[in-house]
């Protein structure tokens, strides 16, 4: 049990702290951002703008105005791929006329919904983008932007939360998300100046089309597979925080554990379809993935090992015993954000916290099942 123990403690360790430190020093020491060179006029790349919508008939009209408000110098031309709508999407964007395509297909998943988009395009660059969120101005130029360097296959942008400039502070998980959004936005920024991010926000992200290789049906994770496989391929993914989309939180526990449970599901899903994102010298970011991706994975089952570690020790030695308490007083204190969903800082990050890693677990458990956790 003792080294049950101390080999728990060591992962969560390294994994939410460790890595995070390593990475920063790392960052600071390599700091290989992209040569951004702007393009002459004229010689800016052809864009294709696709967005996967269901059911988002309501949201369109304001998302397709404010695409078409972005001064990008190239060509572009915006995709819209219903899949299998019934709201009426033809009726939304008619009056934009031909300055957006729509292309209806039958209910079959977002990746095939962009592998259609996709096809139907022609841009050197492909952007893809969700109904719901705003893009910034000049967001689309600044995204393009980065390849302009050669060794770039990929960008992502940031996403701004609500809750990270207080608008969601009065849910239960608002607060939470947020500070775990800017943490995640930390490493994706550090990962990105060592070599390149571990996949992108599928609300904001640009590919050369060069990069892209059509989705597996039922693929959770298009943002994370699709820019893998860039990376994979020797291309980078870059982090761009001078892109920007904004978005709200989830506005409770419910819907935003489903969606953690489709992101962690979706990580173990992503081993199997690109066993080479294990193996050494073949994935060019093989540290970072192992320490970032995989070690998400494996620290629910590392907090287990460590509570019953404690657990069986702490009554031979006061360090356990100490130990078991702190842990008892962590768990008790989530429980209080969950239950009482007061304005309790701690008690909300530690809910978020234990929420989320109680996804992994969960979202391990329906992709087993085959459960649909698309949506």
């Amino acid at each position: 049990m003792t080294v049950l123990f101390w080999i728990s403690a060591l992962i969560v360790a390294y994994v939410y702290v460790g890595y995070p430190c390593l990475l920063a020093v790392w960052a600071r020491i390599a700091d290989r951002r992209p040569r951004r060179v702007p393009f002459e006029d004229g010689g800016w790349p052809s864009v294709a703008i696709i967005i996967a919508a269901r059911n988002e008939a309501a949201r369109l009209p304001s998302r397709i105005a404010n695409l078409l408000e972005q001064d990008y110098p190239g060509p572009r031309e915006i995709i819209v791929v219903s899949d299998g709508s019934t709201d009426g999407p033809g009726a939304a964007l008619a009056p934009f006329g031909d300055a957006v395509r729509l292309i209806e297909v039958p209910a079959g998943g977002k990746p095939l919904a962009l592998n259609a988009g996709v096809a139907a395009s022609t841009g050197e660059v492909l952007v893809f983008a969700d109904a719901r969120q705003r893009f910034a101005p000049g967001t689309l130029r600044e995204l393009v932007l980065n390849l302009s360097d050669p060794t770039v296959g990929g960008a992502t942008g940031e996403l701004v939360l609500d809750c990270e400039q207080g608008a969601a502070g009065d849910t239960s998980v608002g607060e939470g998300i947020g500070l775990y959004w800017k943490y995640e936005k930390a490493l994706r920024r550090n990962e990105s100046r060592v070599w390149s991010t571990l996949g992108a926000t599928g609300a904001i992200y640009a590919l050369r089309r060069t990069c892209w290789a059509p989705l597996p049906a039922g693929t959770l994770l298009d943002d994370v597979l699709a820019p893998m496989r860039a990376v994979l391929d020797g291309g980078r993914i870059v982090f761009e925080e001078r892109a920007i989309a904004y978005d709200r939180a989830s506005v409770d526990a419910t819907a935003e554990s489903r969606r953690k449970t489709r992101t962690l599901a979706g990580n173990y899903q992503i081993l199997a379809q690109e066993p080479r994102l294990l193996i050494p010298f073949v994935n060019p970011v093989w540290l970072q993935y192992v320490s970032h991706k995989v070690g998400r994975l494996i620290v629910p089952w590392a907090l287990v090992g460590l509570f019953a570690s404690s657990l069986s020790l702490a009554p031979g030695h006061a360090m356990y015993a100490l130990a078991l308490a702190l842990q008892g007083a962590f768990y008790g204190l989530a429980l209080s954000g969950a239950i009482f969903q007061g304005r309790q800082r701690f008690a909300r990050v530690a809910f978020t916290f234990v929420m989320m890693n109680f996804a992994a677990l969960t979202g391990l458990a329906a992709l087993r099942r085959g459960r649909e956790v698309w949506r």
